[in-house]
């Protein structure tokens, strides 16, 4: 293994930020101009790959958070419960009292409206409507499908039998070019 160069290595860290190859080649120094080229060449180098490596597992160990992790809260989120935002009288509970999965990312956003009855002075508040946007749980049972491997979820569509059918679209090239000369 080479030691990287102060540029190489300034590549890796700020990589290591957004995984985004052509902006962490023009943060750590590159033209911007050739920075996608720069980027895609420095992630072929295998130094390059193991240093990244590293500073993945380095920040795993540091973060406490690792595919155990990703996938024990992302159970937790699928399996939350919603009944348990509301209480006995089936109104919504206050936020903080809420059961913490829900309130750490499961709910997007919480809208209140009151409800008014008259006009004017007369105008009195009668009641409010709550209405509450979630995040898409399907999407963490795709990710969960996809990091046990059950292929429920599987994004790769395996194609068969393009190499019998670009053999014969050749055969029958040569055919029609033969043809063409015999005519």
């Amino acid at each position: 293994m080479e030691e990287l160069t102060a540029k190489e290595a300034r590549f890796v860290d700020e990589y290591l930020v957004d995984l985004n190859a052509t902006n962490a080649a023009i943060r750590a120094g590159y033209k911007k101009h050739t920075a996608r080229q720069a980027g895609s060449r420095l992630l072929s180098n295998v130094d390059i790959q193991e240093a990244i490596e590293r500073g993945k597992l380095e920040r795993s160990e540091r973060t406490k958070v690792d595919a155990d992790w990703v996938l024990t809260r992302l159970a937790h989120e699928a399996d939350a419960d919603m009944a348990d935002l509301y209480g006995d009288n089936g109104d919504l509970l206050p936020v903080e009292e809420w059961p913490l999965i829900w309130r750490q990312g499961l709910v997007a956003g919480v809208e209140i409206e009151a409800l008014y009855e008259g006009e004017g002075e007369d105008r009195i508040q009668i009641g409010h409507v709550k209405k509450l946007k979630l995040v898409d749980r399907t999407r963490r049972l795709e990710l969960i499908g996809k990091h046990v491997k059950v292929n429920a979820f599987q994004e790769t569509v395996e194609l068969k039998g393009l190499n019998a059918l670009a053999d014969r679209m050749e055969r029958a090239h040569k055919r029609a070019a033969n043809q063409e000369i015999e005519e």
